[in-house]
């Protein structure tokens, strides 16, 4: 959504954009304080993101970019803030995921994608293990694979 907004910003001339990138950046303020501010005050401000959110929500937009960019926050507003219910254990972001969906993206694109299912679900059942291993304390992600195949 970020670079959405970014996007509209640049390319419209609707002030939706700017308000929008305005939210955004309240919102990733909030995210880079969460884990040190007091809960009323994590509260305070989630409240005000999400008033100001329905008053940006229900202003009409000129620009047909900020336009698509608002409906896609309609339907997601219950997920927008979601870091806030959980701080410190959900990122504001879907960056990590991106990162980790990066080298199978990679992967499909050199080899044109797989020529049978069992093979594209080889891989994935493969990522996932490796994956959980990298996030699982004391394991190592050989011996996890390993482990796994031997189950």
């Amino acid at each position: 959504l970020a670079r959405d907004v970014a996007y509209a910003l640049d390319a419209g001339d609707d002030t939706l954009a700017l308000r929008l990138k305005l939210w955004l950046d309240g919102a990733f303020a909030l995210a880079r304080t969460i884990t040190t501010a007091a809960s009323s005050t994590v509260t305070t401000k989630r409240r005000k993101l999400e008033r100001s959110l329905g008053d940006i929500l229900a202003a009409p937009a000129t620009c047909d970019l900020a336009r698509d960019i608002q409906n896609r926050m309609r339907r997601a507003r219950d997920q927008l803030l979601t870091f806030a219910s959980f701080p410190g254990r959900v990122e504001p972001t879907n960056n990590a995921c991106e990162r980790d969906l990066r080298p199978a993206v990679i992967q499909r694109k050199n080899t044109n994608g797989y020529r049978a299912m069992w093979s594209a679900k080889g891989e994935a059942a493969v990522r996932t293990v490796v994956a959980t291993a990298r996030i699982t304390a004391g394991a190592g992600t050989f011996s996890t694979v390993l482990g796994t195949i031997g189950a």
